[in-house]
């Protein structure tokens, strides 16, 4: 998923994926381990998409602190 469809997303569902994602992270790792990865850039890829989603947690969690000091 691309940055504008993960911002389109609702908190929850975002956690939702994050964890996904790294359930998909791990299954990619132990496949690199026992030599059954094919596809070695779809480790990377999923990396940065746990970081991306990440992020996107962080800047909403950052604004609702900014919201919550300003009332």
């Amino acid at each position: 998923m691309n940055t504008e469809e993960l911002r389109a997303l609702a908190t929850a569902e975002l956690r939702a994926k994050l964890d996904q994602t790294r359930d998909e992270y791990m299954k990619l790792r132990f496949q690199f381990t026992m030599g059954q990865l094919s596809d070695y850039t779809r480790l990377k890829v999923v990396r940065r998409s746990i970081a991306r989603i990440e992020t996107l947690l962080r800047e909403r969690e950052l604004a609702a602190e900014g919201e919550g000091q300003q009332a």
